[in-house]
């Protein structure tokens, strides 16, 4: 695996996220997902899988094998044979592919690749057919959002690091709208250039470093934008937030990642339940897995977390 060990683990965070994944592996019913109120979602099984394979757990013989194989067959299992949806939005879609992306390769299990192409090609086919050449929330849409559009945005760079073949046009179309809905102050909207957030912001910011576009004035604003937001939370949408915040500042800025690092790890201490879960109203597998992946930029294992 290509985790980086040169720089040290906080222990805290070490900590943290051992009682986390001991909470996902126990709480985890037969069928591989979870039994609280997104818990059966394909996309938030996906995010659990992603935060075990974060850690460097080995998918094939490490202690929660088990667990990420049962949830990869979950997730399996809940694809359309004939057009490749996983789920039944284009959110719980982009995060169970991601995690058929960052599982090929690694997982013995032959079913993950051609899952993962037809995945794939749903996103781009969905994505060709928008008319904003963006994404919502389901294959069929026409109109587009930055939350929806960063999700796929980012399984798209997934699945280009996993070998997969993604069209250049596939990932300019989607910074573009992107960059349309980036305000004046640098903050990125919802589905216009109005009522910037820095949630938003943050997706917008991740996709470019992950681009590796070059540094336009619009970015930098975006950038200086999160710089400035670094002691927000969001109150509506915990653990999705600090998700993607730690993940564009990572790409960004290693200052600004290192302050809001120390912060973020304060923050989860904090809110870790006895069991080892989060808490959150989209239900404890979506808050854990949240809140590990906030943290799981400190252990670098998956090349999306690479700089």
């Amino acid at each position: 695996m290509p985790g980086r060990q040169d720089d040290v683990i906080p222990p805290q965070v070490e900590l943290i996220y051992g009682r986390g994944l001991e909470y996902l592996a126990k709480s985890q019913n037969d069928r591989g997902c979870w039994n609280d109120n997104t818990g059966t979602e394909p996309g938030v099984v996906g995010l659990c899988v992603a935060a075990f394979l974060a850690h460097g757990e080995d998918p094939n013989t490490g202690p929660y094998a088990g667990v990420i194989g049962k949830a990869l067959e979950y997730i399996l299992s809940e694809q359309n044979q004939t057009n490749g949806y996983i789920g039944n939005n284009m959110y719980s879609h982009c995060f169970a592919t991601k995690a058929l992306a960052e599982s090929y390769g690694m997982v013995d299990n032959p079913k993950i690749a051609p899952a993962l192409r037809k995945a794939i090609d749903l996103i781009l086919s969905a994505q060709k057919r928008n008319n904003f050449k963006a994404w919502r929330y389901t294959p069929e849409s026409k109109d587009a959002d930055t939350t929806v559009t960063g999700g796929q945005m980012v399984t798209l760079f997934a699945a280009r690091n996993a070998g997969l073949e993604v069209p250049d046009e596939a990932i300019k179309n989607g910074l573009a709208f992107l960059n349309k809905c980036r305000t004046d102050d640098g903050s990125i909207g919802y589905t216009s250039a109005i009522g910037g957030k820095p949630s938003l912001t943050a997706i917008g910011v991740l996709c470019h470093c992950l681009a590796k576009e070059p540094v336009t004035k619009g970015y930098e604003k975006s950038l200086s934008f999160l710089k400035k937001n670094l002691e927000f939370r969001d109150r509506y949408y915990p653990y999705y937030y600090e998700y993607y915040m730690s993940q564009a500042l990572f790409h960004a800025s290693d200052e600004a990642w290192q302050e809001w690092n120390a912060s973020n790890i304060r923050y989860m201490g904090a809110l870790q339940t006895r069991d080892g879960s989060f808490p959150g109203n989209q239900g404890e597998a979506f808050s854990t897995a949240g809140a590990l992946l906030s943290l799981a930029l400190n252990y670098r294992y998956l090349p999306i977390y690479e700089k």
